[in-house]
């Protein structure tokens, strides 16, 4: 099975009843088959996260694995699956949103989905905009070098 990465940047607009196309240019990342099902969850940030069930799997069998017992795993799994959801796309190939998870998104009619290695993020365009906004290049700077700084012989850019 070859895993699934998104690149790219696309706008996209939800309708009335809450539904989204998903662009042509995420469709065609796809491998075939994997258009039909998705889970959609909270994002870690104020958007929402829509994973192709081939990569949503491997990590819920992840957390399920984790220590029951554990007050941090109890809280983190509140956390992370409250409100996750399968979706699949309508006949005209349109993903509704539950009410609760467009919320806490604070979605809007216009929405920007990107790739996010093996999901999509979906924000409202605004909140995205916002979000890049409030970070200088010299603190992106800075986040590059503490996070892709070579640890033990890594990447070394």
């Amino acid at each position: 099975m070859t895993p699934i990465s998104f690149l790219g940047e696309y706008e996209a607009t939800l309708d009335a009843k809450g539904r989204f196309l998903l662009p042509a240019g995420f469709k065609r990342q796809l491998p075939e088959g994997e258009a039909t099902r998705f889970v959609l969850n909270r994002g870690f940030e104020k958007c929402l996260t829509l994973y192709p069930m081939q990569s949503w799997q491997p990590l819920f069998d992840q957390i399920s694995t984790l220590n029951d017992f554990d007050p941090k795993v109890r809280e983190f799994r509140r956390y992370f699956l409250n409100g996750a959801v399968e979706v699949e796309p309508d006949t005209a190939g349109r993903i509704l949103i539950p009410k609760n998870l467009s919320e806490y998104a604070r979605l809007g009619k216009d929405l920007v989905l990107t790739g996010a290695l093996n999901k999509i993020e979906i924000w409202d365009k605004t909140e995205y905009q916002k979000f890049f906004e409030s970070v200088s290049t010299a603190d992106f700077s800075a986040l590059a070098a503490s996070v892709m700084a070579p640890k033990t012989g890594g990447f070394n850019g």
